[in-house]
Formats: structure tokens, C-alpha cells, sequence
């Protein structure tokens, strides 16, 4: 495969004897003296000359001949050398030497087209060399690059995660510091519950106040409620957070370990010392990802966190104004309770006052009966006197004699003022006994009245205790989280 940039090499035969030594066309005739000394392309031209060992004799016909083998000279005896001629011609000599001549040319210029390719080559595979060492390096800070450009969207992520997981945390803190401050409101309201069972009578009613605070001691439950399932949430998404947090750390050590790795080969040059051979690991494929799983694996951890972050997001959304929801309904709920409490307070207090008013009415008017009645007695004890006076004059006056039992004027009038001073007795009994009856009646409503006041007192001494323990309310601030 040749490289763009790089020189087509010229082809030649390199060692190989075809290329070197072309073959040559025979010239002689005598072919069977020839061709077993010199073949075409046969690298040693000198060795078709004839041994010195050997001398020239003639062989004459007949059936010795037939013994020389095929292929070879006839083996000359030395005693006729001098009359026998040379084996190969001078024109045979002549064409050696041209061949021998052209054979070493081709040899030459073959190895002059090697040499010239050979430097052309050495020439291009020092660019090649080069020109892939410097790709390598620029892709290695390329890859660096790429490297610092993930980490540097990791070290920004991880940050504003740590920060949002921070702001979440301190949420949550809030949140539980909010649930903690509803405690007290909570068991101050169960208190004036309870305190307000012990009232007498018909004030233990099912009144306003009462109402308001079920209504707030139901209303501090939800509100726990409801901020400890915020907290649990939160709590569970510091959780994904955390994983998030771990996979953005661990992907950016392993991108400032990767970092350090291809920084260090990217300083690596040819005189370095720690550079040496290592056969074999190219052929070695350890790797797990290519460039796109690469950047989607950064990709993806970044994703998540937002994910998580937006999720962070929404949760302190949620608690913020659930906590400004929940302290506001509370101070509301905290006005309505204490103003149903100063209204049933005025109430009481206006009906004790009432009552303390009859009270001092039926004790006046008890003394007034208490007098009539002292007044009716005495005047129906001054009444039996002039009675026994008159009934006595009439019954001296039956003893009369004979014809002196006489229905004069007299009779009539002492029959008369004893008829009226009976009447007027049994009269002045009869109010006697209704003034009595009254008495005891007023008796009776003196004694409810101040069974009433002392009830009235009682409920008012106990939704002053409860206002008492209800001037301590927490703050706005308090209830939202922050000590």
C-alpha cells in the first residue's frame, strides 16, 4: 500500500540470477563442447575454460567414442595437445566477454536503479516515519485536548452539584429544625386542650376556641407530616446525588490519570530514555470504548447529574414553599385560636359580670324579704291579740242570760271584726308563706348564681392560663428553618 505524498519505487529483480545475469544466446555451434561449461546466466564465467591437466588428443572414430559421456568434453590426452585445436572459438571468447560484459552491466545498472529506489525509499520512509510520528503526537494532543475539554465540563458539574447538594442539605436541616420549632405550638395547644377539660359545668362547651385549636393541633400534625416526607425525600435524592457525585469523580480521575498517561507520551521523542521495545502490544486490543462511547459515557454522567440537580431543584422548591406555606397557615391559625380566645374570655368575663350583678340583686332582694317576712310575722302576732279580743268579748257575750242573748249591734260588729281579723290572719299567713317561698327561691338562685360565678371564674382563670402559655409563639424565621 503506498502512502499518499511518497514516490512510486521503481521495481527491479533485487538478487535473483534472470535479472542480474540475463540469459545469452549461444553462439557456437558446437554445442555437446559448450553447453556443459557455459550455461546462460551462470554466475562464474570462468568456469568453462578448460583444466591445464588436461591436453588435447585426438579420439579417433570407433566404438571408444561411445564411452565419453554425454554432455561433457571428451577427456584429452597431453601427448596430442599440439596437434589438436582449442576448445571454443575466438569468436566464442569474444561473445563470453560481450556477455560477461553485458551480464555486469545489467548487474550494475540494477544495482544503481536499487541503490537510487533504495535512498528514495529511505527518503520516503524517513517522511513516512516522521510524518507518522508527528500524526501520533498531534493526535495525542488532540486527544488531550479532548480530555481537558471533559474534564473541564466534570470539574464544572461536579461543582455545581456539590453546591446544589449543599443548598439540598441545608433544605433538609431546615426542614427538620421547622418540624422541631412546630413541637412547641403543638404541645401548647394539647395543653390549653387539655386544661380546658377541666372546666365546670355548662362551660364546658364545645366553643370556637375549642374548635380552633383541634383545627391547629390537627393542622401542626399535617404540617409535620407533610415537611417529614419533604426531608425523607430529600433525604433519598442527596442519596442519587452522591452516586451522581461518584460517578462524576471517578470519571474525572480516570480522565487526569488518561491525561497524565498521554501527556507523558506526548513528551516522549526518539532520545527519551525511558522509550524501548515492547513486541507484540500492538497486536494486543485491551481497549473498551471507542471516541463515541467515550464522550457518551462523560455525556451521560453529566446528563445524570443535571437530572439530579433539576430533581434538587424542585425539591428545595417544594420545601420553600412548603415551609412558607406551613408558617403562614400556623400564624394564622395561631391568630384565629387566640382571638376565638379573647372573645370567649370577654364573653365569660361579661357573663360573670352579669351574674355578679343578679347576685348582688337577689342578695338585696333577699334582704328585703328576709324584712317583709320579719314585718308579716310580727304584724300576724299583733293580729291575734285583738282576734282573742274580740272572740273572747263574743264568747262572754253567749253567756248572757235568757232574753239579753240579743243580736244588737255589738254582736254583729264583734261577729264582724272576728270574721276580718281571721281573714286578715289567715291573709297575712298566707303571704307569710309566700314570702318564705320567695326566700327560699332567692336562697336557691343566690346559691346557683354563685355556683355560676365561681364556673364563669374557673373558665376564666383557665383561658387566661391558656392565653398565658400562648404569648410564646414561635417567629417567622424560627418556623421556616433557620436558627
Amino acid at each position: 500500500m503506498e502512502f499518499l505524498g511518497t514516490t512510486q519505487v521503481a521495481s527491479y529483480c533485487g538478487t535473483q540470477r534472470k535479472c542480474l545475469f540475463p540469459d545469452l544466446a549461444p553462439t557456437s555451434t558446437t554445442q555437446d563442447t559448450y553447453q556443459p561449461y557455459y550455461r546462460p546466466g551462470y554466475r562464474y564465467l570462468s568456469s568453462w575454460k578448460p583444466s591445464p591437466i588436461y591436453r588435447a588428443v585426438s579420439v579417433p572414430p570407433g566404438p571408444e567414442r561411445q564411452c565419453v559421456p554425454a554432455g561433457r568434453p571428451p577427456t584429452l590426452l597431453p601427448a596430442l595437445r599440439p596437434s589438436l585445436h582449442a576448445r571454443y572459438s575466438t569468436r566464442d571468447w569474444h561473445q563470453a566477454n560481450m556477455g560477461q560484459l553485458r551480464g555486469s552491466e545489467a548487474s550494475r545498472s540494477s544495482a544503481g536503479r536499487m541503490n537510487t529506489d533504495s535512498m528514495r525509499l529511505l527518503q520516503d520512509k524517513d517522511q513516512l516515519t516522521y510524518q507518522m510520528q508527528e500524526d501520533s503526537r498531534r493526535n495525542l494532543g488532540e486527544r488531550m485536548s479532548n480530555i481537558d475539554f471533559w474534564r473541564a465540563e466534570l470539574i464544572y458539574e461536579l461543582e455545581c452539584l456539590l453546591k446544589e447538594t449543599q443548598a439540598l442539605e441545608t433544605t433538609k436541616k431546615r426542614l427538620e429544625c421547622a418540624v422541631d420549632e412546630m413541637q412547641g405550638p403543638l404541645k401548647v395547644a394539647l395543653e390549653c386542650l387539655y386544661n380546658r377539660e377541666k372546666r365546670q359545668g355548662i362551660d364546658l362547651v364545645h366553643d370556637d376556641v375549642e374548635k380552633n385549636l383541634i383545627k391547629e393541633v390537627d393542622g401542626f400534625k399535617d404540617y409535620q407530616e407533610i415537611l417529614t416526607k419533604l426531608a425523607q425525600k430529600i433525604t433519598e435524592q442527596l442519596g442519587t446525588n452522591r452516586d451522581a457525585q461518584h460517578a462524576l469523580e471517578r470519571d474525572l480521575s480516570d480522565k487526569n490519570s488518561a491525561h497524565f498517561i498521554d501527556e507523558k507520551c506526548y513528551n516522549l521523542r526518539n532520545t527519551s530514555d525511558s522509550i524501548s521495545f515492547y513486541y507484540g502490544v500492538e497486536k494486543a486490543n485491551g481497549t473498551v470504548s471507542v471516541p463515541a462511547t467515550w464522550a457518551k459515557f462523560s455525556e451521560d454522567n453529566i446528563r445524570c447529574s443535571q437530572h439530579a440537580r433539576a430533581n434538587s431543584v424542585k425539591l428545595r422548591e417544594d420545601a420553600e414553599v412548603g415551609l412558607e406555606s406551613t408558617s403562614e397557615e400556623m400564624w394564622n391559625h395561631f391568630i384565629s385560636t387566640n382571638l376565638a380566645f379573647n372573645n370567649r374570655i370577654a364573653e365569660v368575663a361579661d357573663a360573670k359580670n352579669k351574674l355578679q350583678a343578679q347576685l348582688a340583686k337577689v342578695l338585696q332582694e333577699i334582704f328585703q324579704t328576709q324584712d317583709t317576712i320579719m314585718l308579716l310575722e310580727r304584724s300576724i302576732k299583733a293580729k291575734e291579740y285583738p282576734l282573742k279580743v274580740a272572740q273572747t268579748r263574743l264568747e262572754a257575750r253567749t253567756k248572757r242570760p235568757n232574753i239579753e242573748l240579743c243580736r244588737d249591734p255589738p254582736q254583729f260588729q264583734l261577729v264582724t271584726e272576728a270574721y276580718t281579723l281571721g281573714n286578715t290572719l289567715q291573709t297575712l299567713k298566707q303571704r307569710l308563706q309566700e314570702a318564705q317561698d320567695t326566700l327560699q327561691m332567692l336562697m336557691l338562685n343566690k346559691s346557683n348564681l354563685e355556683h355560676d360565678i365561681s364556673v364563669k371564674a374557673n373558665s376564666f382563670s383557665i383561658d387566661k392560663k391558656c392565653m398565658d402559655m400562648r404569648r410564646v409563639f414561635p417567629s417567622t424565621p424560627r418556623l421556616i428553618g433557620y436558627t
